[in-house]
């Protein structure tokens, strides 16, 4: 699969700079994403994972970066010097000391390491130094081609119920397609095996996808985790949503609209409310928005509230030249009327009801606050 594909060059252009000079005189070796790009002359993902079979403490201090280290499963995270970060592993196999736990982990050859990883298309590895020989002892590379996702054990998702997340993330993002034995597999695993926490973690990285509504479709359609009633084509007008220029720049917020569409997260009752709301006035629309949550808000749009792009663009951020020290100066007591009357001089100002300027927000202010009085 590497035929016509310079491992040189693709390398090369990877700029790994002495995270690269070291550990590929140490016989590091390329896996996961970025190997899998590779081998298919593809553009790789901006970060790498390396895999050595070495101790990590000598390469780090000969590194001489600071690292974050974690060393129950042999790993390190290192600054590539550029925004980019390097993830190092210990080459390791596996075991699992029952269902949806984490693993024991043992240090183990390149070729085991490989044999103990998820799906064919993740158990592919290039050699740092040249000439780069490229070990897929499943067919990895093969199965990408042909567009098929392929588990490696039939306790995978057994042993790792949130590899089914994988899954979907794969399929979704790489354009695969379970073959029959992994479909079966899929469709048998159970989430509720693993902690909170390691759901949520992957589910996140799912929600992050460009194809995040694709990749929560299959986890809908294998029986792994269901849609909300109803809900099967929010996901789809959430990732829409937030391809607008309003939302694009907002990833947190996108990311937990996708979840709250998918129902993984709290928050889809209260936006599909806003999204069912007509609010009569731009005043009543900014009592119904404002405080609410970015993500709920991002959902309701999705689902229909089109009144929430005019919250955003127009009405969100109008705000009175008045303050209640000037009422207090036109004396009305501290209290509740100063609140009161700068409530009511902003909705009037939300709504034209008032000219634009200080002495018109008094005037209203004074009114509304006398009435209180």
């Amino acid at each position: 699969m590497t035929a016509g594909i310079d491992l040189d060059d693709a390398i090369e252009r990877l700029r790994l700079g002495r995270v690269g000079a070291v550990l590929g005189e140490a016989g590091g070796w390329i896996v996961g994403g970025v190997a899998r790009a590779l081998v298919a002359g593809a553009e790789p993902d901006a970060d790498v994972d390396i895999a050595v079979d070495r101790e990590l403490g000598p390469l780090l201090d000969r590194l001489g970066v600071r690292a974050r280290r974690h060393d129950r499963f042999g790993t390190a995270v290192v600054p590539l010097g550029d925004g980019r970060h390097a993830d190092i592993a210990r080459t390791r196999t596996e075991a699992y000391p029952r269902p949806g736990a984490l693993p024991d982990v043992a240090p183990a050859p390149i070729e085991d390491d490989l044999g103990r990883r998820d799906f064919s298309v993740n158990a592919i590895a290039v050699a740092i130094a040249s000439p780069h020989a490229v070990l897929d002892p499943f067919g990895g590379a093969a199965d990408l081609a042909a567009g098929r996702l392929r588990v490696l054990h039939r306790g995978s998702f057994r042993d790792d119920p949130t590899r089914a997340i994988r899954a979907a993330r794969y399929c979704a993002r790489l354009g695969l397609a379970p073959d029959r034995t992994t479909r079966r597999l899929l469709e048998a695993a159970e989430l509720g095996l693993v902690s909170a926490d390691r759901r949520d973690a992957e589910l996140r990285r799912l929600a992050g996808e460009r194809a995040a509504a694709e990749g929560f479709a299959l986890l809908d359609e294998w029986g792994v985790m269901p849609l909300p009633e109803g809900g099967g084509e929010l996901p789809a007008a959430v990732g829409q949503t937030r391809l607008d220029p309003l939302w694009s720049g907002h990833v947190e917020p996108a990311v937990r609209a996708m979840l709250i569409a998918a129902g993984a997260s709290p928050g889809l009752d209260r936006a599909l409310e806003l999204a069912a709301a007509r609010p009569a006035s731009p005043s009543r629309a900014v009592r119904l928005a404002s405080g609410v949550d970015p993500a709920v808000l991002l959902v309701a749009r999705a689902a229909g509230g089109s009144w929430v792009d005019r919250y955003l663009r127009e009405w969100r951020d109008v705000a009175l030249e008045i303050s209640g020290d000037d009422l207090l100066a036109a004396g009305i007591p501290r209290g509740p009327a100063i609140g009161a009357g700068l409530a009511g001089a902003l909705d009037r100002k939300l709504d034209g009801e008032i000219d634009a300027g200080r002495s018109a927000e008094l005037a209203a202010a004074l009114e509304i606050a006398a009435d209180v009085g």
